[in-house]
C-alpha cells in the first residue's frame, strides 16, 4: 500500500493534547527536566513530520513518539555537560543506556495498581504540588508543561499579563532544578496535602476548556474532557475526599449545558437564552447526587459550594425560575471561603438578579479598580449588561469595547461585536 501524505496530520491531529500531555508527563518523570522533556518530545513530532509521510504512520503512533522522543533527549544530555550532572546527581545515568522504549510506550495510559495513583499524568500533578514550591509556581507548571495550554492562556486564567507568567514559570522550573524536588509519586501521607492544588489545576484545565482564552472557538472540548477524566480517576483514588467529588459535581454540571452554550454561528450563548431541553439530563442527575451527598459532609469547601449553585441552575426549568436567592447566599459563603475578585464578580451580578440592575451596578463599581478584574472579559461584559439594562447605552457600548481589549477567543469577541453593533442601532 503506497503511504497516504495526509495520514501524518489526520493521526497527529486524533493523538491530541491528551496524549501529548501523557507523553511529556512521562518524559519529565523520566528526566526531571521540563525544557528537556518539551524540546525531546517537540523533536520527536518534527521527525514524525519529516518521515510519516515517505514511510508510513507506525502502527503505534504513540510508541513510535515516546521512543524517539527519548533517544533524542539521551542525544541533548549527552550534548550538554550541565544536563549530565544533574540527571547523575538525580541517579538516573541509567537512561543513558539503551532501554525499554516500546514496552514503557505500550503501558502508556494504562491504570497502575490501585494503591497507586491510577494516571501518570495525574501523579505528576501530585509532584509538581510539592510544597518546596509555592502555590502559584506548582499551578502554572502543570497547567503550561502537562495541560497542553500556552503560556498566553495560563496568564489569561491567572489574569496576569503574559510576560508576568513567563517570569513566574522560569522561577519554578529554577526552583525544581535547585531544590532536587523528588519526581517519585507522594507517599500516602503526603496526597492529602497536595490534593487542594491539584483540584485547582483540574478546575483551571476545565475553565479553559468552557471559555477559551484564545483562538476562534469559544469552547474546547478536548480539554473538558480530560479534566472529568482525570477527576474521575481522582474520586476513584480518594474516594473520601469531599471536596473532590465536589469538583467532579461542578464538572458534570457545567458541562451537561455544553451543547447549548453555543450557536450554529460559533458565538457563545448567554445561560438566560439557552435551551434547557437540551442540557444532558444523565449528566444532571450523577452531578446533582454528587453534590448532594458532597454538601452535607464536614470536608464541604469551595468545589461543592460552586456545584450547589450549578445545580440550582439545573433545576429551574427556566431562566425565570432561577432561584436567585438561595444562589446568593451560596456566593456569600464561597466569598468566606475564596475572597477572590472573581468570586466577587459573580457574587455582584447574583446580588443584581435579587435586587436589580441598580444593587449590580453599585457592586460592580467597588470592584472597577482591581487589575486582575480589569484584565478579565467577564467583568466589563457583565457591566455592559447592567448599563444597558440600566439606559445607560453608551457606557455600555464603552464597557463592552473595554471587554474587546482583554484575552479571550474570536467566537466571544463576535459576539462582543455584535453587542455593540446592536447598541450603536
Amino acid at each position: 500500500m503506497e503511504p497516504d501524505p495526509d495520514a501524518t496530520a489526520r493521526v497527529l491531529s486524533a493523538i491530541g493534547e491528551e496524549d501529548f500531555g501523557r507523553l511529556l508527563a512521562s518524559l519529565v518523570t523520566r528526566y526531571r527536566d521540563f525544557d528537556l522533556a518539551e524540546e525531546a518530545l517537540h523533536d520527536a513530532v518534527l521527525r514524525a513530520v519529516e518521515t510519516w509521510p515517505s514511510r508510513g504512520v507506525p502502527e503505534r503512533p504513540q510508541a513510535w513518539l515516546m521512543a524517539t522522543a527519548k533517544n533524542r533527549a539521551i542525544d541533548l544530555i549527552r550534548a550538554d555537560e550541565v544536563r549530565t550532572r544533574h540527571l547523575a546527581r538525580l541517579r538516573i545515568e541509567d537512561e543513558l543506556q539503551p532501554g525499554d522504549h516500546d514496552d514503557h510506550a505500550v503501558r502508556l495510559g494504562e491504570e497502575m495498581d490501585g494503591a497507586d495513583i491510577p494516571d501518570e499524568r495525574l501523579g505528576l500533578f501530585f509532584t509538581c504540588s510539592h510544597p518546596t514550591l509555592r502555590e502559584d509556581e506548582r499551578i502554572v507548571l502543570i497547567l503550561r508543561f502537562l495541560s497542553g495550554l500556552t503560556t498566553a492562556e495560563v496568564a489569561a486564567g491567572f489574569l496576569v499579563e503574559t510576560a508576568t507568567m513567563q517570569q513566574r514559570i522560569v522561577r519554578a522550573k529554577q526552583r525544581i532544578l535547585k531544590t532536587g524536588i523528588p519526581f517519585g509519586r507522594p507517599a500516602p501521607d503526603d496526597v492529602d496535602g497536595r490534593l487542594p492544588g491539584v483540584l485547582r489545576v483540574l478546575y483551571l484545565i476545565f475553565t479553559q476548556g468552557i471559555n477559551a482564552t484564545s483562538g476562534p472557538a469559544h469552547t474546547r472540548v478536548d480539554l473538558q474532557r480530560e479534566a472529568i477524566r482525570l477527576t474521575r480517576l481522582l474520586v476513584g483514588y480518594l474516594p473520601g475526599q469531599t471536596e473532590a467529588r465536589g469538583l467532579l459535581a461542578l464538572l458534570l454540571l457545567t458541562r451537561a449545558r455544553e451543547s447549548t452554550r453555543v450557536a450554529q454561528d460559533g458565538r457563545p450563548v448567554p445561560l438566560a437564552d439557552q435551551d434547557r431541553s437540551k442540557w444532558d439530563s444523565f449528566l444532571i442527575a450523577e452531578g446533582t447526587a454528587l453534590v448532594d451527598t458532597a454538601a452535607g459532609e464536614p470536608g464541604a469547601g469551595a468545589f461543592t459550594i460552586q456545584a450547589a449553585i450549578a445545580a440550582l441552575h439545573a433545576d429551574a426549568a427556566r431562566f425565570a425560575d432561577t432561584d436567585w436567592k438561595q444562589i446568593l447566599v451560596l456566593y456569600r459563603m464561597l466569598s468566606d471561603l475564596d475572597p477572590s475578585p472573581v468570586v466577587a464578580l459573580n457574587t455582584a451580578i447574583a446580588l443584581g438578579k435579587v435586587s436589580g440592575p441598580e444593587a449590580a451596578m453599585s457592586a460592580l463599581d467597588k470592584l472597577a479598580d482591581d487589575p486582575q478584574l480589569l484584565r478579565h472579559r467577564p467583568f466589563h461584559i457583565a457591566r455592559a449588561i447592567t448599563l444597558d439594562e440600566l439606559g445607560r447605552t453608551s457606557e455600555a457600548e464603552d464597557a463592552y469595547a473595554a471587554g474587546l481589549d482583554c484575552p479571550g477567543n474570536d467566537a466571544e469577541s463576535e459576539f462582543i461585536t455584535a453587542r455593540i453593533t446592536d447598541l450603536q442601532r
